[in-house]
Formats: C-alpha cells, sequence, structure tokens
C-alpha cells in the first residue's frame, strides 16, 4: 500500500507561481512512475504530467512550457513546478503512482491517489 500526501496549494494572482509537493510512502518509491492530475469543477479529471523512474518526463499540450514535473527519490516527493498561472488553471491537484514502468496520460493506469490539493488563481 502505497500512501501519497499533496502540500502547497493555495490562493495565487494570475502569473504567479506555486510548487506542488507530493510524498509518497510504503512503497518503493524510486522504481514508480508518478503523475500528476487536475480536475476543475464540473469537469473531468485530466493528465498533467509525469515522471518515470529514470527521470524522463511528459508534460500534457496546455501546460508545456509553464509547468515543470521533478522527482527526489531520496526524498520520495515528487513536484509540480506551476509558472506563468492562469485563472483556467483553477483546480485539485492530485499525484498518483503507476506500478510499472513507461510513462502514462490515463488515469485509469495509476494504482494510488493521493487527496489532492486545491489550487485557485484569481484573475
Amino acid at each position: 500500500q502505497v500512501q501519497l500526501v499533496e502540500s502547497g496549494g493555495g490562493l495565487v494572482q494570475a502569473g504567479g507561481s506555486l510548487r506542488l509537493s507530493c510524498a509518497a510512502s510504503g512503497g518503493t518509491f524510486s522504481r514508480y512512475t508518478m503523475g500528476w492530475f487536475r480536475q476543475a469543477p464540473g469537469k473531468e479529471r485530466e493528465f498533467v504530467a509525469a515522471i518515470n523512474y529514470g527521470g524522463a518526463t511528459y508534460c500534457a499540450d496546455p501546460v508545456k512550457g509553464q509547468f515543470t514535473i521533478s522527482r527526489d527519490n531520496a526524498k520520495s516527493t515528487v513536484y509540480l513546478q506551476m509558472n506563468s498561472l492562469k485563472p483556467e488553471d483553477t483546480a485539485i491537484y492530485y499525484c498518483a503512482v503507476r506500478q510499472y514502468i513507461g510513462l502514462s496520460t490515463r488515469a485509469r493506469d495509476y494504482d494510488y491517489w493521493g487527496q489532492g490539493t486545491q489550487v485557485t488563481v484569481s484573475s
């Protein structure tokens, strides 16, 4: 069983930055693919970014060049650096663990989820 705890969300003005963190416990973090997803009110959960055990990353087109995913295996933590935030980035952000190698953009491919952290961007 893997537990994930997100932090770093909050209220920020448009154009600002936030860094989300997701601390994992209960598993072998360095072997996992980690992903970030988000869900805005009234919308489906959508893929944001993923990073595999070797550090390869993939970001969704809407956030390429704006968001950066990274990981620190020594701390069992994955990060999402979000810059130039826009009101449309407002959502609950979730991190997730995929226990198989290979990046995936599909929520159903992830095995464990955090409780989410709210990000609100004001205009």
